[in-house]
């Protein structure tokens, strides 16, 4: 009998087609001509894309697939699929399986229903998807899924992945000129690496199909506090429940057998609130593998029961749900840039990659922060649960120690313990950050990776991280240009250190985040504090930011127009449907419901008084009730005229939003959580927080 290991083994990438199947099934030419694809850039004929084509095919046969799809990233944020069957017809009406190179390489979906922000007009409906050789194909519901990118007729990129593999391309490039400074001439890759840690909430299905604002926004829009919440601080790695268990179980053997190498669980803060932490992959596969969790999230809790709600804010007054992106470079010999080294010439080199970090982060701080705007994102930045929306770097006491000397120049203490005097011929070791981890921090270094704490749970890792991936290539760039003019390299190194940690020492800051005096300070520095996305999507395509991506060939200045034009629809379009929806539930559901109660209170007091009863009680309450549906109603009423309103200009239609529509929503919502505290819960028509919190 196997043991749990050797089962574990065997159930991880069972369903992928990954290099160990390749090479298995291709013959020793076609697969060196896929190696090269992916190593050197290298096309493959179309006498190779067959070969490849067949042995997929027999191999998902196997499997047991039927049909085979495109996977593609559009700007939805989720992914498409298009299915197509293997069945040929042949001669005496019968079938043969049938799947051509041609075919594995380029789709054509129909592209008119998803975002471009005007990249084609709705009646260009051609896209064309092409195979993303550096990340596997798997098997999943009887169908092979195979990782692609998503063009226009055109060429634009219509989707997430085409930018991130560019991106990641040009960092390796620019990180490779760097590292022949230092002697290295080995390197042939560097890699952005990442680690996503997912948050999500768990709540009974039952309950959730009964609350239309779940349903229809991934949020409730309505909730008076229960009396428990987070307070006792019970929940956050406690004992997982068995039912919750259960699903865990069955999430990590479905993330194993496609090949995610789900690794850490436990459960978060708020009750119901739970994590799925990955080890770390390139970042292309990690952004595949993250999307493909999302959906897992989903199936898995349907078989047992739940519903996943990876909304960055479902319930107010308990915390919300983040996506944690863990993001380093390494290099194909297996060597972490963001490691302190152990001789002068290593910590010299680290510290010409944190210089880089650390300046384009300083200077493209906004271009940064319009990765993780979003609708949902809004109610948890800035909030005592989430970073604040100002971007700051924390680098632990350590390293800071090593930076005050690399701009005085004199000897500093660290952390009490030593003396340390930098010069770049003299490097010390510089010691792993002992330092407690700064939870307030936007963007966190720990030990040998930054942890970018602002995403929101339910979006996208591919945005954050080709801003990541473009700014440090562009930094590493204009440092490579300086260095390798150089005729004192060592010298110029240091100068080049001390002028950048002096001029951007202000992007450094390691207290706490949540602290009012933060946003004081952040101002003096001259920080960007773009507190919601109204105000962080008018720096999307800023003439920096324009130029930043065209000029390392990220995005056309089209493209990333587009895509402004795409997160501000999808901004608006998230608003309008939450507001629509608090408006149907206010007048279908909560008036009506506080209605009958208040008039059940009057027959009562009625009933009393005929008794020679008194019934001050429900007459109170019930002229409470009526005064609070008359202000309701009126709020309602008000909401609904002000969203007649919208204008059509999508820009000016987000700032009337922000600052109109959601002060209406506001003033509603209080007044609803007031009937509800008042409501019998006999006639309060859905679920309440006490009852989704707590359904585990």
């Amino acid at each position: 009998m196997k043991n749990e290991k050797n089962a574990v083994t065997e159930l991880f990438g069972s369903m992928v087609f990954n290099e160990e199947r390749m090479k298995e099934r291709l013959s020793p030419m076609a697969y060196g001509a896929w190696k090269k694809c992916i190593t050197e850039g290298n096309s493959l004929d179309l006498a190779t894309a067959n070969e490849i084509a067949e042995a997929m095919k027999q191999w998902a046969l196997e499997q047991g697939a039927t049909h085979y799809t495109h996977w593609f990233q559009p700007m939805t944020g989720v992914t498409a699929e298009k299915h197509d069957s293997f069945i040929a017809p042949t001669e005496g009406g019968r079938i043969m399986m049938e799947f051509s190179g041609k075919e594995l390489v380029k789709g054509e979906p129909d592209a008119s229903s998803f975002p471009s922000g005007g990249l084609r007009a709705t009646f260009e409906a051609r896209g064309y998807t092409a195979w993303d050789p550096t990340s596997f194909a798997f098997v999943k519901n009887g169908s092979l899924y195979i990782p692609t990118v998503f063009c226009s007729y055109g060429g634009q990129a219509l989707d997430k992945k085409t930018p991130l593999l560019r991106s990641m391309d040009e960092v390796s490039r620019q990180s490779i000129r760097i590292l022949r400074l230092f002697g290295d001439e080995e390197t042939r890759r560097v890699t952005a690496q990442v680690g996503p840690e997912q948050e999500y909430f768990l709540i009974d299905k039952e309950l959730y199909e009964k609350r239309r604002d779940l349903k229809l926004t991934g949020r409730t829009l309505f909730g008076n506090k229960p009396p428990k919440g987070q307070e006792l601080e019970d929940h956050y790695f406690g004992q997982i429940k068995p039912r919750v268990a259960a699903f865990m179980a069955d999430l990590d053997a479905e993330l194993w057998r496609v090949g995610v190498l789900s690794k850490t669980k436990h459960n978060e803060v708020a009750p119901s609130q739970h994590e799925m932490a990955p080890v770390y992959a390139d970042a292309n596969a990690a952004c595949d593998q993250n999307q493909l969790a999302m959906e897992l999230m989903k199936t898995v809790a349907d078989r047992h029961g739940f519903h996943c709600l990876l909304h960055e804010k479902p319930y107010a007054g308990v915390n919300g749900s983040g996506k944690h992106d863990n993001w380093s470079l390494s290099t194909d010999t297996g060597k972490n840039l963001f490691r302190p080294g152990s001789t002068p010439r290593q910590n010299a080199q680290f510290l010409l990659f944190l210089a880089a970090f650390v300046k384009g982060v300083d200077e493209y701080q906004e271009a940064l922060r319009v990765t993780v705007a979003s609708a949902g994102n809004d109610h948890r930045l800035g909030a005592q649960e989430a970073p604040p929306a100002i971007i700051s770097i924390f680098l632990g006491d350590e390293l800071e120690a090593v930076v005050e000397s690399i701009i005085s120049g004199k000897s500093v203490k660290t952390g009490g313990k030593r003396s340390l005097t930098i010069g770049v011929d003299v490097l010390p070791a510089i010691p792993q950050d002992n330092t407690d981890r700064n939870r307030t921090s936007p963007m966190a270094f720990t030990g040998n990776k930054f942890e970018f704490r602002m995403l929101g749970s339910s979006q996208s890792i591919s945005g954050p991280n080709i801003a990541l991936n473009t700014i440090m290539a562009q930094e590493l760039k204009e440092f490579a240009d300086k260095l390798e003019k150089s005729k004192n390299f060592q010298g110029d190194l240091q100068k080049l250190l001390k002028k950048v940690f002096t001029e951007h020492q202000r992007i450094i800051f390691n207290g706490n985040g949540y602290d009012a005096s933060w946003v004081k300070e952040a101002e003096k520095r001259g920080l960007a504090n773009l507190v919601s996305t109204a105000d962080a999507l008018s720096h999307y395509a800023s003439p920096k930011n324009v130029k930043l991506y065209t000029e390392n060939s990220i995005y056309t200045e089209e493209e990333l127009k587009a895509r402004a034009n795409i997160h501000m629809e999808t901004y608006n379009a998230t608003i309008e449907i939450e507001a629509r929806t608090m408006i149907d539930m206010i007048d279908h559901e909560i008036l009506p419901a506080a209605s009958a109660y208040a008039t059940e209170l009057c027959e009562r007091a009625g009933v009393k008084s005929d008794a020679g009863v008194s019934g001050k009680y429900e007459a109170k309450l019930a002229g409470t009730l009526a005064k609070l549906t008359d202000d309701l109603a009126a709020a309602n009423e008000k909401l609904t005229r002000d969203m007649d309103k919208i204008p059509a200009d999508a820009e000016k239609a987000m700032r009337y939003i922000h600052r109109t529509i959601l002060a209406d929503m506001a003033k509603a919502r209080d007044l609803a959580d007031q009937l509800e505290a008042k409501t019998d819960a006999e006639y309060w028509p859905f679920p309440t927080y006490s009852d989704l919190l707590f359904s585990e």
